[in-house]
């Protein structure tokens, strides 16, 4: 089965577009191919790190 293509789209890609990219890619791995992208791309801000850790999801890579 092809997996439908989904690209996560916010100004810095630090906080909320890696926060969903992660979220897609646990719940819907089989099924979507997923990416996030922005248009002036930062760090990944460090509280959406530590707000994923404490849910079981790593972002800081």
């Amino acid at each position: 089965m092809k997996k439908a293509k989904l690209v996560i789209i916010c100004t810095q890609n630090s906080a909320r577009s890696q926060m969903a990219e992660a979220f897609f890619k646990k719940y819907g791995d089989d099924m979507l191919e997923v990416h996030s992208a922005g248009f002036e791309p930062k760090e990944v801000n460090p509280y959406a790190v530590q707000v994923m850790k404490e849910i079981g999801i790593d972002i800081s890579g």
